[in-house]
């Protein structure tokens, strides 16, 4: 008679721990609030662990180094201003270019009278006044994929190459406005132009019609100036 063969038991799968996610995040967000408020020089992996409640080490261990918290940082700052899957979801279904630069921008303006401000605003802030190394990180991470998906909408609306440079001016001129709204505080926003803040969708409005003027004129004159070289 055959030996009987054993059965080795199958073992069931563990779900992944997502306790180092979680406390990654964590980090993440107390590194976040504490560069928004004192800036990378000021803000020590000492005390982003301390407050974040996590051993000494954290930082090193879940980013490699504070340079690297902080550009991770940068990156979801800019993701809490808008990002780049919420843009795609804005404009989704929408074949109208303009129809899809005004989802943008109504979206953008609604976020600059937003009175519940993540700290992300105030990091990019401090970000533009003082520039770091971690500018190129942002750029080509956060920054660049958006200004692609913008400068086809806008080159669609001006019937334009989205290389050329009176398309990447146009996006200069759209957006700008925007981020300026979004970032100046809210108290000087009251109490310099009060009639702002009362009807913000009149407000997203009259932007949006500013914004389509300008491209119309500059449609226009990169179209006069084309027929007049012929």
């Amino acid at each position: 008679m055959s030996p009987t063969k054993k059965t080795a038991t199958a073992q069931p799968k563990r779900a992944p721990r997502s306790d180092g996610a979680k406390t990654r995040q964590h980090l993440l967000d107390t590194a976040g609030q504490l560069f928004a408020e004192r800036g990378f020089a000021d803000a020590t992996s000492k005390e982003i662990c301390e407050r974040a409640g996590t051993p000494m080490a954290s930082v090193n261990y879940h980013f490699g180094s504070r340079e690297a918290l902080y550009e991770a940082a940068l990156i979801e700052a800019h993701r809490q201003v808008v990002g780049l899957d919420e843009l795609a979801a804005l404009v989704a279904g929408l074949n109208d270019p303009r129809e899809r630069l005004r989802a943008v921008l109504c979206r953008f303006v609604g976020l600059s009278t937003n009175a519940g401000t993540p700290w992300g605003f105030m990091l990019i802030l401090r970000e533009v006044l003082s520039p770091s190394n971690a500018i190129p990180a942002l750029i080509e991470k956060a920054i660049r994929p958006k200004a692609a998906l913008l400068l086809k909408t806008i080159g669609e609306v001006l019937e334009m190459n989205p290389s050329t440079p009176a398309v990447q001016r146009a996006l200069m001129f759209s957006v700008l406005p925007c981020i300026v709204m979004m970032i100046a505080p809210m108290r000087m926003q009251a109490e310099l132009l009060p009639a702002v803040a009362k009807d913000r969708d009149a407000l997203a409005e009259d932007f949006v019609r500013f914004v389509m003027a300008g491209l119309d004129a500059i449609a226009l004159a990169h179209r006069s100036d084309g027929q007049s070289k012929k």
